[in-house]
């Protein structure tokens, strides 16, 4: 079963925008608004890194790199939390993913603390 599904990526000119999805599945996040939501992502040839993260009530955390560009949102009713990516630059190139930890009320944002991930998403940010 598909627990997280991640969808938008694309090839974008720099400064361009994308608008990444991620679906929860109801029958794992039955209690979605509870979980603390992730995205990160990797580039080639470098760590899996955090963008950001959104918390019960829609408070966000980004990662220094990111601030100011992109915002991360949640639909509690949706059971989906989405990326909006302005400005981008050819840095942002990577494969984003949407993440979870084990345990709602749980605010992680290291790779090593999620225990739900998606497949990816690509983002191709070009010159």
């Amino acid at each position: 079963q598909v627990q997280l599904a991640e969808s938008g990526g694309g090839l974008v000119q720099a400064g361009g925008s994308l608008r990444l999805s991620c679906a929860a599945s109801e029958r794992t996040f039955s209690n979605f608004s509870n979980y603390a939501m992730d995205w990160f992502r990797q580039a080639p040839g470098k760590e899996r890194e955090f963008v950001a993260a959104v918390i019960r009530g829609g408070i966000a955390y980004y990662a220094e790199s990111v601030k100011g560009r992109f915002t991360i949102s949640r639909d509690n009713a949706k059971n989906s939390v989405y990326l909006q990516m302005n400005s981008l630059k050819p840095e942002d190139t990577a494969v984003y993913y949407c993440a979870a930890p084990a345990q709602p009320m749980l605010l992680i944002r290291t790779p090593n603390g999620m225990h739900y991930w998606g497949k990816g998403t690509l983002v191709t940010v070009s010159a």
